[in-house]
C-alpha cells in the first residue's frame, strides 16, 4: 500500500539521548516531523514511527487495532535503544496514550514522558458508540486537523474507520489501570481549546500521578493538533529543556 507524500517514518541517529515519538490516530508521523526535526537538530537521537494503517488509506486502517499500532511503537523502542542508552517517550492524542502505555510496560528503560494533548479516555461520542456504531457503518466524518493557525493542515484521514475507533476503549482501559505504574517524570501540554479530546484525560491524569512528578502547561493559542500549531516552537523548546534536565547522559 503506497505511503502518502509526507507520511514517511522519520529515524535520525545522533546522541546517546533518544527521543521517539507517536503520532495520532488517524494521523501519520507528519503531524510530529518538525517536532522530531527540531530534536535531531539539537544532537538527539530520534525516531518517528508510522503506525499500521496510518498514511495509507482509511479503508487500510480499518483492519488494524491499537496492538497493532503499540507493536510498531515497542518495535521502534527496541530500534532506538539500540543506539541510544536512554529514551525519552513523546506523543500526541491517541499517541500519548501510546507512549504512557510503554512507560507502564518497559519501566525505568523509559527515562521521561512527553504528552500533548493526551486521549486516554472515552470522553467523545464518537468513541462510546464506536463499539455499536462499527456493526453499522464503516466510517465517520473525521476528526483531523484540528489547528487554530491560519493555513495550517494536518496529514490526516478525512473518514475514521470505526472498526479500528472500536479498539480504542480496550488500550484506554488498560492504561488507565496502571497509571500508578508510571514513577517517570512527565511534561503534558494542554490546549484550551481542544475540539478533539476532552478535559477528562487531563484531569484523570492530574488525579492520579503527584504533582512533583506531571508538569502541566497550558497551549492557550493551538486547537487539539498543537505540535503544529501556534505553540509548536514552545512544545519543542520545552521539550527539549525538559529532556536535558532528566536526562542521566547530561546535556546533548
Amino acid at each position: 500500500m503506497p505511503v502518502m507524500p509526507g507520511a514517511e517514518p522519520f529515524f535520525h541517529s545522533g546522541g546517546s539521548t533518544g527521543a521517539l515519538l507517536c503520532h495520532g490516530f488517524t494521523g501519520s508521523p507528519g503531524t510530529l516531523r518538525p517536532w522530531a526535526e527540531y530534536l535531531a537538530g539539537a544532537g538527539l537521537t530520534v525516531s518517528l514511527p508510522r503506525l499500521p494503517g496510518h498514511g495509507t488509506t482509511w479503508q487500510e486502517m480499518a483492519r488494524t487495532r491499537w496492538e497493532d499500532w503499540y507493536a510498531e511503537i515497542d518495535r521502534a523502542y527496541s530500534e532506538l535503544r539500540g543506539q541510544a542508552t536512554e529514551v525519552f517517550a513523546m506523543g500526541i492524542s491517541m499517541g500519548a496514550c501510546l507512549a504512557l502505555r510503554l512507560a507502564e510496560q518497559r519501566g525505568d528503560g523509559v527515562a521521561g514522558l512527553v504528552l500533548v494533548n493526551p486521549s486516554i479516555t472515552a470522553d467523545t461520542k464518537l468513541f462510546l458508540l464506536a463499539p455499536v456504531l462499527k456493526l453499522v457503518v464503516p466510517s465517520l466524518k473525521g476528526i483531523g486537523s484540528d489547528i487554530k493557525k491560519a493555513g495550517a493542515h494536518e496529514l490526516s484521514y478525512d473518514r475514521v474507520p470505526v472498526r479500528a475507533a472500536s479498539s480504542l476503549p480496550q488500550l484506554w482501559r488498560l492504561t488507565k489501570e496502571r497509571l500508578g505504574d508510571v514513577t517517570q517524570p512527565v511534561l503534558a501540554y494542554h490546549s484550551t481549546v481542544d475540539h478533539v479530546v476532552g478535559p477528562a484525560s487531563m484531569r484523570i491524569l492530574q488525579e492520579t500521578l503527584p504533582s512533583g512528578q506531571l508538569t502541566v502547561r497550558e497551549c492557550g493559542n493551538s486547537y487539539h493538533v498543537a505540535t503544529l500549531d501556534n505553540d509548536a516552537d514552545e512544545i519543542f523548546a520545552g521539550s527539549l529543556e525538559f529532556v536535558r534536565s532528566h536526562s542521566r547522559a547530561g546535556t546533548e
